[in-house]
């Protein structure tokens, strides 16, 4: 059920610890360890994904003007190019989820002694795991005060957590619809790039 917490490496006691209880054995040194690794690895996958969205909009500027065979073949390399955005994207992602739940963890540690004074720590300590995990990777306590932590948290576990959503590629065809608007003059070619980006989703998720 945890597997997704560890990435390419070999299971460490501090899961097996959250198995058993997932606040109270838990070692702060040990969590901030495992968020600076996750820290990093997030910022890998941004440097990738940004290299590889620069590809892409190298590719689109080339079929501005181009004739329709030569759009066709771009069209196939920016879809390529974009499925392997799209994975990386996805690994994005889980990572950031590993990483809010990692991060929350460290802020609960913090103020264990203050949340054992409250109701909210007996609920913390018998809520079941999964719905435990999905609260956490939904809510930032990073740098909030104790009244703060107790409010987002009381939030957080109320809120329903929604299902992602994936629509059906049309890639090729938003291309050859966005060279014509260019071509016609009813778009500028730096809002026809604009279309391209996921910049804007990983800025919404910057750590």
């Amino acid at each position: 059920m945890y597997g997704w917490l560890i990435l390419d490496r070999e299971p460490m006691s501090i899961w097996d610890t959250f198995r058993k209880n997932p606040v109270g054995k838990l070692k702060v040194r040990e969590l901030q360890e495992e968020e600076i690794r996750l820290k990093n690895q997030i910022e890998r996958a941004r440097k990738e994904i940004n290299k590889l969205e620069k590809e892409k909009k190298t590719r689109f500027q080339e079929g501005v003007g181009a004739d329709l065979l030569k759009k066709k073949m771009l069209a196939q390399e920016i879809k390529q190019i974009d499925m392997e955005v799209q994975l990386k994207t996805q690994k994005f992602m889980a990572m950031h989820k590993q990483f809010m739940f990692v991060s929350n963890l460290v802020v609960i540690k913090r103020f264990e002694k203050d949340l054992k004074n409250t109701p909210f720590w007996d609920k913390i300590t018998h809520i079941p795991p999964e719905q435990f995990e999905s609260a956490l990777i939904n809510v930032n306590l990073s740098g909030k005060a104790f009244e703060n932590v107790l409010d987002s948290l009381n939030q957080v576990f109320e809120m329903q957590i929604a299902d992602f959503q994936t629509t059906e590629d049309e890639t090729e065809k938003q291309l050859l619809d966005t060279w014509s608007q260019i071509e016609a003059g009813t778009m500028d070619l730096e809002e026809g790039v604009g279309t391209l980006s996921i910049e804007k989703d990983l800025e919404e998720r910057e750590i």
